[in-house]
């Protein structure tokens, strides 16, 4: 197997298959592939478990279908995009090795690589989607790949270090490092900060990696522009509307 990633604001994983390897995805997030591969849609794949472990990966935000891409008598190539601008990062997974991030962060991983819920708090009606934070663990053995929207910033955290985060800043990070969420100090900052009234907490020793472009401030900051009322939108107006529906769908 062999992998590139081509592009730079909204770059594109390339996976060069030789025959009976295969990698796996959520539903939809194929771009394009040679005829060689073959697709196969079903439940168990990222971490098994049959339907409820599809379940635990649906409570963990994740999908309840996986696919998986396999090459068959020949080589072949299958593709995947990003869908905001971001980067596409690849993170080694194994004993010792499992990863925290964000529910709409895994792009595709090797067989082997499991999917399941790593974090859940409800944070009230109405934050991130009406869904509270969600995080998915990633774990197993092989290479995942990650999409993470924005520029990329990694931190390396000291043991006892701590870094408070926006919680929509909070792309990746190693499970060695601690996290919770918080309330933010006070009742002025809390109501007249701008900030929202949740962060992340992370606590070394690990790796973590941080996201510049939230979705949930992408689609705030589009929604200005998108007209309301009875009046009928121009075209300009669908097509914005309708990109703004696909990220608010997207969560956090």
């Amino acid at each position: 197997m062999q992998t590139r990633i081509q592009g730079t604001t909204m770059p594109v994983l390339d996976v060069q298959l030789d025959p009976n390897e295969s990698v796996f995805s959520e539903s939809g997030e194929l771009s394009w592939m040679t005829a060689s591969i073959q697709m196969t849609t079903h439940t168990q794949m990222g971490g098994g478990g049959g339907f409820f472990g599809a379940l635990k990966r649906v409570a963990g935000g994740g999908s309840l279908f996986m696919t998986e891409y396999r090459a068959m008598q020949y080589p072949g190539e299958v593709s995947f995009a990003t869908k905001v601008p971001g980067h596409i990062v690849p993170i080694p997974v194994g004993p010792g090795q499992e990863y925290m991030i964000h529910r709409h962060g895994f792009l595709c991983a090797t067989d082997g690589v499991t999917i399941g819920v790593g974090f859940q708090q409800s944070l009230g009606a109405g934050i991130f989607g009406g869904n509270g934070f969600l995080l998915q663990k990633v774990g197993g053995q092989g290479t995942a790949w990650l999409e993470l929207s924005g520029e990329l910033i990694m931190k390396n955290l000291a043991p006892g270090e701590v870094l408070r985060v926006h919680p929509g800043h909070v792309g990746a990070f190693q499970s060695s490092v601690g996290f919770n969420i918080t309330t933010v100090p006070g009742i002025k900052n809390a109501i007249f900060g701008g900030d929202g009234i949740f962060l992340a907490v992370l606590q070394g020793p690990g790796t973590i990696w941080l996201q510049t472009l939230p979705i949930s401030r992408l689609a705030h900051q589009i929604a200005e522009y998108i007209p309301h009322g009875e009046a009928r939108p121009a075209a300009g107006g669908a097509v914005i509307g309708g990109i703004v529906g696909s990220l608010l769908s997207g969560g956090q």
